[in-house]
């Protein structure tokens, strides 16, 4: 295992510096990433979405290629979204960590479990993640082991969701109508639902197994000290 993680961070580093080599500011895009708001399909853009209907004076305007909100409290919930993000690599190292049993879907089932895990706390959720995590669970699905069967079926059902809130139900998304709102709601808690899942599925499949009880020196012996017939 060290080994591999040494060859990794070798082959990252020869990377990092042949597009430092071959290209002007070739990490210009991670700063570009970092001010970018939050979309109105993520987590957070659902709950702004409804807060717009308590009153929040927010607005939704077209940037960084995608309709993203802005007004009062959306660096908040961004802020929370890379803590949220944070926290789940944090799970994700803790898990590893802590695996004990490995099957050959294991790989499969972490990978999937990683991407829902930064999908929902992303700030930005779009229709092109449902393809990633449907190939992902497809994947899964090829091996008799693997512990996320129902979770596929969560993330099939989002899928069919998404194809009703983009495009065809987009424009009413996008004006944070009730009905607009109702929809992300249901896709966005299929997603989360189908994390929580998949994680707690993948944490209970590679833990350790239970070591059988044994019986107390005692166990055999009658109130009278002699010892049972059994």
């Amino acid at each position: 295992t060290r080994s591999a993680w040494t060859w990794a961070a070798a082959a990252a580093a020869v990377a990092g510096l042949a597009l430092a080599a071959a290209f002007r500011n070739p990490l210009a895009f991670v700063r570009q990433q970092g001010g970018r708001g939050v979309q109105i399909e993520s987590f957070g853009g659902t709950a702004l979405s409804f807060a717009t209907h308590a009153g929040w004076p927010g607005a939704v305007r077209y940037q960084y290629g995608s309709l993203e909100f802005t007004g009062p409290h959306v660096a908040t919930v961004a802020h929370l979204s890379l803590v949220l993000s944070a926290a789940a690599f944090a799970l994700l190292v803790l898990w590893r960590v802590r695996a004990r049993r490995w099957t050959p879907a294991t790989p499969y089932d972490a990978a999937l479990s990683a991407v829902l895990l930064f999908t929902v706390t992303s700030r930005v959720i779009s229709p092109q993640y449902l393809i990633w995590l449907l190939g992902l669970a497809a994947v899964c699905l090829t091996s008799r082991q693997t512990t996320q069967r129902p979770v596929a079926v969560l993330i099939a059902a989002a899928a069919v969701v998404s194809v009703v809130a983009y495009p065809t139900l987009y424009h009413l998304v996008a004006s944070c109508t009730w009905t607009g709102c109702v929809v992300m709601f249901v896709r966005n808690g299929l997603l989360g639902t189908a994390a929580v899942l998949s994680f707690a599925r993948l944490w209970r499949a590679t833990r350790s197994p239970a070591s059988p009880r044994q019986p107390a020196p005692d166990a055999y012996r009658l109130r009278n000290g002699t010892l049972s017939p059994s």
